[in-house]
């Protein structure tokens, strides 16, 4: 029988305290979003993006999709239950951040005007039904 591997919490908070991380955390939200946004909205390379976002992947807090060439990302609930609820009150406190909130306005200008932004093509942002959690 495989072992399930355990929830690493050092490497959960350390996922936690990087801005650029949490600013991926906020954009995604309850939506998922294709990388390409994350680059236009953030003004970060491409590489520094993936990685941060694969750090994410690994410390089980997003989850990818590939569609085609687009790879979009969302966030799903780590399998620990205390993990779960740090998740979700930094997810409510970033949404009263005004930064953060600065972040999701550039967002919502990008869907709505994609060709501005170098963005034609790109798939908008689509809202997640439910979002997975490992804990229940």
């Amino acid at each position: 029988m495989a072992r399930k591997a355990q929830f690493d919490i050092q490497q959960f908070f350390q996922a936690l305290g990087d801005n650029t991380r949490l600013r991926l955390l906020n954009l995604m939200g309850e939506q998922e979003v294709c990388v390409c946004y994350f680059v236009e909205i953030l003004g970060a390379p491409q590489p520094k993006i993936s990685r941060h976002l694969a750090y994410l992947r690994n410390a089980g807090i997003v989850s990818a999709r590939r569609e085609g060439k687009w790879m979009h990302y969302r966030i799903v609930m780590p399998p620990h239950i205390g993990a779960t609820q740090i998740l979700r009150q930094t997810l409510d406190w970033l949404n009263e951040d005004k930064a953060m909130q600065t972040d999701r306005a550039r967002l919502a200008k990008a869907c709505c005007a994609p060709s501005k932004y170098d963005l034609d093509g790109a798939p908008l942002p689509a809202a997640v039904s439910a979002q997975s959690c490992g804990a229940c």
